[in-house]
Order: structure tokens, then C-alpha cells, then sequence
């Protein structure tokens, strides 16, 4: 049962584009459209379970479904997040703790049940579920922590996302010349993309008097919306690395020898 792709520098960009939507999307809902955070969460959470319902029923990896899941977790964990943070007025230090230590007892949980947090080991449905619900945590989580770094720290949008960026190029370095377990590094990267897109796309809709780009909400949303979509075109067509189905690939999806 094949329905995760590849982890790919393909894979990394399509998930940075997703998140970094799912931040000027879940703004452009609450905020540009004054739909509120808790109407636009409960919206959000709503489609989420319906396009999570499409992948689970699914015996294959479908690209457009696939990563329609992860922008839904990615516009409903923006605007959970501002909920928890603005509404409730937790602010984002707390937030962060708080969704740092949900999405601790998932993982812990996860590996405690399935005895690993391998996205290349998932067979069972319970384990598809852990997946996503880390997922949605992860996401949610990253617009605290990207919104704390732009904001509560004074490092700025850009700064922030430099920091994450630099961070990310720490975990990459780890990967190529480390042994550090790739299991963890995946978890470590797949986290830090959310407030790299959080930040990132704060800075594309701020206005420039705010240190942002000034593009908007409106107009983030429409290109990031039409890269993603060229992007899962392409995937689509591409074939899938570590799909079993294709010559000279081996069950676990390890490429041939020699």
C-alpha cells in the first residue's frame, strides 16, 4: 500500500509551497474575508476531514489528493493556531508549548503502537492516522512558532524565515554527513517547513510599511495556488521514484543495486 510519495527535493518543495499557501489562504479566510478564526477553523477542520476521508479510501499514492490533505492541515492549522494564540489570547509562546507537547504525545504515541515513525513503514490504517493527525499538529504548530519568531521575537518576517532557513540547511547538512537517525531528521525537517511557510508567507501579504512584500492575501494565494498546482501536474506525470509498480524496484521501494 503505496500512498505517501517519495521523500524527494520534490517532495520538500511541494510541501514548503503547500504550507506557505496554507498560511495566506487561512489569513485570506479570517482575516481579508472576516470570517473570524473560530468559523474559519471549524470550516477548515471540516474539509480536512472530507478530502482525509478521500486519502484513506484510497489504495494508491494520488498526488492531488494527497497534497490537498496537506494544504487543508495547513490552512486549518493556520487558523487554529491564531485562535489559540489571538482569540483565546494565549499568545504564541504558549501556543507553541502547547502544540509542541500535543504533537509529542502523538509521536510518542505512534511509536509506542506501530514501533515506528517510519512515513516508508506505513501499512496499517491506525498508522495512516497517526501520520496526518502529526501532520496537523506539525502545521498547527508552525504558524505559533512562525508567528512568535516574526513578531514576539523581533526577528522580523525575514528574519525569521532566514532563521528557519538556516536551520533547515543544519538538517540537510545532517542528513548527507551524519548518522543521525533519518527518522528523526525527517520529523525535525517536516516540522520547520511549517514556520518557514508561515513566515514566509507573512512576508509575502504584510505591507511594505510592515517589512512584508505587499502582494496581499488575494495575491499570494492565487500564485502560490497556481506553483502548487503545476507542481502536483508535474508529480502526476513524474513517475514515482519509490513506487513498487515500476521495473527494477524492489517491495520496500529501494532502487536496484549496481
Amino acid at each position: 500500500m503505496k500512498k505517501i510519495p517519495a521523500i524527494t527535493l520534490l517532495f520538500w518543495v511541494m510541501k514548503i509551497c503547500a504550507t506557505t499557501l496554507g498560511e495566506t489562504a487561512g489569513d485570506l479566510l479570517a482575516q481579508t474575508m472576516n470570517v473570524g478564526y473560530g468559523t474559519s477553523s471549524l470550516i477548515l477542520l471540516s474539509i480536512f476531514l472530507v478530502v482525509l476521508l478521500g486519502q484513506l479510501a484510497a489504495n494508491r499514492y494520488i498526488p492531488w489528493l494527497y497534497w490537498a490533505v496537506i494544504l487543508a492541515t495547513s490552512t486549518a492549522g493556520t487558523t487554529m493556531s491564531d485562535y489559540m494564540d489571538r482569540t483565546l489570547g494565549l499568545g504564541y509562546a504558549t501556543g507553541s508549548l502547547i502544540l509542541v507537547s500535543l504533537l509529542a504525545v502523538v509521536l510518542a504515541w505512534w511509536r509506542l503502537s506501530e514501533k515506528t515513525l517510519s512515513v516508508s513503514d506505513i501499512t496499517t490504517r491506525r498508522g495512516e492516522l497517526f501520520y496526518w493527525t502529526a501532520i496537523l499538529f506539525s502545521n498547527t504548530l508552525g504558524t505559533a512558532l512562525g508567528d512568535y519568531l516574526a513578531d514576539d521575537s523581533g526577528l522580523g518576517f525575514g528574519g525569521g524565515a532566514l532563521l528557519i532557513g538556516a536551520l533547515l540547511t543544519v538538517v540537510v547538512l545532517a542528513y548527507y554527513f551524519t548518522s543521525i537517525s533519518r527518522v528523526l531528521l525527517f520529523w525535525v525537517a517536516f516540522v520547520l517547513t511549517r514556520p518557514f511557510g508561515a513566515t514566509f508567507g507573512d512576508l509575502l501579504t504584510k505591507p511594505v510599511e510592515k517589512h512584508g512584500l505587499g502582494f496581499g492575501t488575494q495575491g499570494s494565494s492565487l500564485i502560490l495556488f497556481g506553483l502548487l498546482v503545476g507542481l502536483i501536474i508535474y508529480a502526476t506525470r513524474r513517475p514515482d521514484p519509490a513506487d513498487p509498480s515500476r521495473p527494477g524496484v524492489g517491495r520496500d521501494g529501494s532502487a536496484p543495486r549496481g
